[in-house]
């Protein structure tokens, strides 16, 4: 048996879920979000707790019950409380602004680098080097934290360049200075 599969799904207050042929569509405070289901895979909903079973023990329904489970409770943690990632700019001259719909980023190009926010997500900037990214879908709010990073990834010698925050670098030491006799 899938360990994550069989735990229980609980619904917070406010939270309500509705079960359809190729989904389930969870309502929360913060908004709506739907959950895809796989193909031998079933949803039940009793009282205000989602459970997933499957319909057979072969090697893609087992791996199909965990993923639709995680689905599911990152759906209901979305719409409930949602989801940050948090990121720093780190080098002389870097910094960001959010303008208009989009993030400028300074990061020691010879021009602005201009990031047009998805619709969904909320990005915002304090003290020009820390952008928090924010929103109910897990995957999106990551995949937007990941393509910010990309722009200019930490530099292995320096240190410079967006990174999560806590994120650790492992520095390389460079040249070494041999001494001239």
């Amino acid at each position: 048996m899938s360990r994550i599969g069989q735990k229980p799904v609980p619904l917070p207050q406010g939270t309500t879920a509705q079960i359809g042929a190729d989904g389930v569509l969870v309502k929360g405070p913060k908004g709506q979000l739907s959950s895809p289901l796989m193909p031998g895979i079933t949803v039940a909903l009793e009282g205000d707790v989602l459970t997933v079973e499957r319909s057979d023990d072969a090697k893609q329904s087992r791996a199909d019950h965990g993923l639709v489970r995680s689905l599911l409770a990152n759906a209901v943690a979305g719409v409930s409380e949602g989801f940050k990632k948090e990121l720093e700019i780190q080098g002389i001259g870097y910094r960001a602004a959010v303008r208009g719909g989009k993030l400028e980023l300074q990061l020691g190009y010879s021009h602005p680098i201009l990031y047009t926010i998805p619709e969904g997500i909320a990005i915002s900037v304090e003290k020009n080097t820390a952008i928090t990214v924010e929103g109910i879908d897990k995957q999106k709010v990551g995949q937007v934290a990941a393509e910010i990073r990309a722009k200019r990834p930490p530099d292995v010698y320096k240190g410079k360049g967006v990174r999560y925050t806590g994120e650790v670098v492992r520095r390389k030491v460079g040249k070494a200075a041999i001494g001239i006799t």
